[in-house]
C-alpha cells in the first residue's frame, strides 16, 4: 500500500452548528475532498485512467472521537486499507494536533451500467 497522504481543511463558520461543533455531515465532504488531493497527488486525475469516473461509494462508516470547533485546522490522512477485484477501501483520520477526531472507512465500487467492473491494472497500480 501507499504511505499515508495528508490534507489539511480548516472549519469554516457555516460548517458548525447550533452546539457549536461541526455538524456531522461535513466529515464526508472533508474525506471527499482529502481523497480527490489524494487521487490528485498520485496523478490519477492526469493519467485519463477511467476507473476514477466509474467508481462510487457503497458505503461509508463514519467513528466520531472528538468534535471538531470553528476555524480548527484539520488534518485529512488518507490511506488505501484495502483494494480488491472490483473494489477498494480508503481510511480517512481527521485530527486536530495530535488529537483523533474521527475515521471514517469509505468503500468504493467500480461499476458500468450498473455492474461491477474489475479495476484496471493501472488504476490498481497507482493506489496500491
Amino acid at each position: 500500500m501507499t504511505q499515508p497522504f495528508t490534507h489539511q481543511i480548516r472549519v469554516r463558520w457555516g460548517e458548525v452548528d447550533a452546539q457549536g461543533v461541526v455538524f456531522n455531515a461535513h466529515y464526508l465532504v472533508y474525506a471527499d475532498v482529502a481523497g480527490t488531493e489524494y487521487y490528485r497527488h498520485l496523478g490519477v486525475l492526469d493519467a485519463n485512467i477511467e476507473d476514477l469516473l466509474q467508481v462510487y461509494v457503497v458505503d461509508a462508516r463514519l467513528s466520531f472521537k472528538s468534535p471538531a470547533l470553528n476555524d480548527d485546522l484539520l488534518t485529512c490522512t488518507v490511506q488505501p486499507t484495502r483494494i480488491g477485484g472490483s473494489s477498494f477501501e480508503l481510511t480517512v483520520t481527521i485530527t486536530r494536533d495530535t488529537t483523533v477526531l474521527t475515521e471514517i472507512r469509505m468503500t468504493y465500487v467500480r461499476a458500468i451500467n450498473g455492474q461491477s467492473a474489475r479495476l484496471s491494472d493501472a488504476f490498481r497500480a497507482l493506489i496500491s
